[in-house]
């Protein structure tokens, strides 16, 4: 059945991960947000866990010949991550990519300032990251940002979604220690497809949640 909109989606997902947590299996736990779609589900679940919450920041690369089709994805500094078949496809290489990378850079540096303002991006090492999206279709961007917190050093890498393409799960559970994923229908083409209300979370939803998450937390 469909989810109703994030919010519900993220209480779904929090009652999964409690599961874990009341059995003592979740130690010193940091979630963090995929934003802007993954804040208000990650609200949810880092609230039923009485964790901590941040976000990660992920970039995707496109060009203008297909704007709709990301080729790439980056977090914070790292390096590019690239799709090589979309690549070879559009008979594209990295090097004709590089002022599109430092567009969409600049770009996530100041959505990091908007989200999270001067203070330092949580240190995951050692902890049990729960790193929550409202969805998983192609996995580029999630399997950046899975590899960008794997050589940071967590105890536990976890991957939680409502919703995902059973194929992309399949070829992201490498990229994570542990996997939850609530529903995983044949055929799915995009995340939204899952969801009753699934509008777009701008700028302004997504820091005025994440304001309102840590006055209550």
């Amino acid at each position: 059945m469909p989810f109703r909109d994030r919010t519900h989606a993220g209480q779904e997902l929090g009652l999964r991960l409690v599961e874990w947590a009341d059995s003592g299996d979740l130690i010193n736990v940091l979630v963090l947000a995929l934003p802007p779609g993954g804040v208000p589900v990650a609200c949810e679940v880092a609230r039923a866990l009485h964790a901590p919450l941040d976000v990660l920041v992920a970039g995707e690369i496109s060009t203008p010949i297909r704007p709709e089709t990301p080729i790439g994805a980056i977090v914070a500094d790292d390096p590019p991550l690239y799709d090589r078949q979309s690549l070879a496809m559009m008979h594209l290489s990295e090097d004709r990519l590089g002022d599109v990378v430092v567009e969409e850079r600049n770009e996530l540096h100041r959505l990091e300032y908007l989200y999270r303002g001067r203070g330092p991006p949580p240190s995951v090492d050692g902890r049990t990251v729960v790193l929550v999206d409202d969805g998983l279709t192609t996995g580029l961007t999630t399997a950046a940002a899975l590899r960008f917190l794997r050589r940071h050093g967590p105890a536990r890498l976890i991957l939680a979604v409502p919703v995902g393409s059973p194929r992309t799960m399949a070829a992201i559970r490498s990229e994570c220690d542990d996997l939850v994923c609530l529903e995983q229908p044949p055929g799915l083409h995009a995340a939204g497809e899952w969801y009753e209300d699934f509008g777009r979370v701008s700028d302004t939803q997504v820091t005025d949640a994440l304001h309102t998450f840590h006055a209550t937390a």
